[in-house]
């Protein structure tokens, strides 16, 4: 038994669970000669990386920073090229200078980039016609044409997971730290949009206030790496246990368990279960862990949950990825916070307005509206707002491309448009224009929370000084 063995459960015991979302592997054989080789690969993250984003998560939940995750619904291995790449952070980058200078606070920038290939689904099997197949649960089990040699799930799929996360990793690394994230260049992009988009006079406002800022602030002789460099992390749903399991280490420092296929990994709402494999595995490790909660969970299940995943109420270790719906998370949220919050815990609380909001149209198209995305991340504002407690930060599916997954937004798509793009390999995402559209509506918020503190310059007297 190896040493990882030692110290989380077996893929064994695991495995007695009845985990929920698993693939049914034809030839079993052939998995465990996957995980063997996947055992022996370098790790993708390293613990010190976790620990480092750890910290910054704890200021999160303490109220001194905001939480921005985004990316794929599924990444795909044919969108594993720079254009995509570069595309994708370029908008997250966006959006985060409109939140920093909103807020007035850091905004933790965490991706859904490099291992968020598998998929949950509703459904085992997908009927065409007289034609059952498996359900596509993305890239790294089946493919998504379908026939029955793309939908036979395929344990070489994991090394291919795992070779395209590398090649990801490695180019938003020198992305992030190579003058690409350049907070002046970041902002000409948001610019752009405001001038060229049929945005509200609001936000063409507060985009001539940052450039007025930034502009200070290199007439005043600010140009260092603060303003070129960024820090940004990983993260991916740990849906499959051979892979996460596969890429479990054991820090040299400190002989704990750490996932090493992202920074960040979370549990989604199909595999909460407190009893469950998902929530066994995740509980031993160092990681910081995110969990997924929807309508129907229960304040002790919650609790539960919370116990399981944070024993120590440490700091930056749990994040709640809230996913209600726009009608249902002004009711069904308030009691959770107040739960989780009286255990004396400072969880770092998060909307995911995604989810809960996924409709069909009349042509058959799975999609969501902007409006009731924008109205599930308001009524996430007002329920903290009521509460005293901090929103902590918004979980998105967006693409830096120009799709047509999302009806409506600042180019007013509707349900014909989506036609022209819809590219998506599972759920709709939010398009370049929606994203930043978003990034406005979340940033009055935020300037509103920040007018209601108290400015840390203006604590002090001039008779202090």
């Amino acid at each position: 038994m190896s040493t990882v063995e030692n110290r989380i459960p077996s893929l064994q015991a695991l495995h007695a669970l009845n985990p929920a979302q698993q693939p049914a592997y034809p030839d079993p054989a052939a998995v465990l000669e996957v995980t063997a080789e996947l055992r022996q690969r370098p790790p993708l993250v390293f613990a010190g990386e976790c620990d480092q984003l750890k910290h910054y998560l704890a200021e999160v939940a303490a109220g001194r920073s905001f939480l921005l995750q985004g990316g794929d619904c599924a990444e795909t291995f044919d969108a594993v090229s720079a254009t995509e790449l570069r595309a994708k952070l370029r908008v997250l980058l966006s959006m985060a200078v409109v939140l920093t200078y909103a807020a007035q606070l850091p905004v933790l920038k965490v991706g859904r980039i490099a291992g968020q290939y598998a998929k949950p689904r509703s459904k085992d099997t997908e009927t065409r016609g007289d034609v059952t197949l498996p359900a596509y649960r993305g890239d790294a089990v089946n493919g998504l044409d379908f026939t029955p040699e793309a939908r036979t799930p395929d344990p070489k799929r994991l090394i291919e997971t795992y070779n395209r996360s590398a090649a990801s990793l490695n180019l938003l690394r020198a992305f992030v730290k190579g003058g690409f994230a350049d907070l002046r260049s970041v902002h000409t992009w948001n610019a752009d949009f405001v001038r060229n988009s049929n945005v509200e006079d609001k936000y063409e406002a507060l985009s001539a206030e940052i450039e007025r800022a930034l502009a200070f602030m290199v007439a005043c002789g600010v140009d260092d790496d603060t303003l070129r460099n960024v820090d940004f992390y990983s993260s991916h749903e740990a849906l499959l246990l051979e892979y996460e399991h596969a890429l479990t280490r054991i820090d040299s420092r400190t002989g704990n368990p750490y996932d090493t296929s992202a920074h960040m990994v979370w549990i989604g709402e199909r595999t909460r279960q407190v009893d469950g494999a998902h929530v066994e595995l995740l509980s031993r490790l160092r990681n910081p862990i995110g969990l997924k909660i929807g309508p129907t969970i229960s304040t002790s299940d919650l609790l539960a949950l919370v116990d399981k995943l944070d024993p120590e109420s440490e700091p930056g270790r749990l994040t709640i990825i809230s996913r209600m719906g726009a009608d249902k998370v002004r009711d069904v949220l308030p009691p959770l916070v107040e739960a989780v919050e009286g255990t004396g815990r400072k969880v770092v609380w998060v909307c995911d307005p995604m989810h809960g909001n996924t409709f069909e149209t009349h042509t058959g198209y799975k999609t969501r509206a902007f409006s009731r995305v924008a109205e599930e991340v308001n009524g996430f504002f007002d329920v903290h707002d009521a509460l005293g407690t901090w929103p902590g930060g918004v979980h998105i599916e967006l693409t830096g491309s120009d799709v047509t997954e999302c009806v409506g937004g600042v180019d007013e798509l509707d349900e014909e448009s989506l036609a022209d793009r819809y590219e998506t390999a599972c759920d709709p995402r939010m398009n370049r224009n929606q994203s930043l559209e978003l990034a406005f509506t979340i940033a009055e918020r935020l300037a509103a929370g920040n007018r209601k503190r108290v400015n840390p310059v203006q604590q002090y007297r001039a008779e202090d000084f």
